[in-house]
């Protein structure tokens, strides 16, 4: 599954498209020149298990980290695999 991004220079996303259906997206809005702020994780039931959620979160660290940006992750799910992982994504959180 490909990982895709979309960004208007405001907002965007992290999003898995299936026959043209979104089934999974982590949306983001810019904070600051050099903050993201992570809102919304939502993935398909059809998908759940599958570690989706997680593959999102590495593509936005990828993007951030090759960005030079920081992170604000005020969606739930994204908080708490920040916390989990405060080791290796401690680089990158506002």
């Amino acid at each position: 599954m490909e990982i895709k991004q979309t960004d208007n220079g405001k907002k965007g996303a992290f999003y898995i498209e299936i026959n043209d259906v979104k089934v999974a997206e982590m949306t983001y809005l810019h904070a600051e020149s050099h903050k993201i702020i992570i809102d919304h994780t939502e993935v398909s039931e059809t998908l759940k298990g599958q570690g989706i959620g997680y593959k999102l979160v590495d593509s936005m660290v990828d993007y951030l980290r090759s960005n030079n940006l920081k992170a604000i992750p005020l969606c739930p799910f994204a908080n708490a695999v920040f916390k989990k992982m405060h080791l290796q994504y401690e680089d990158i959180l506002a």
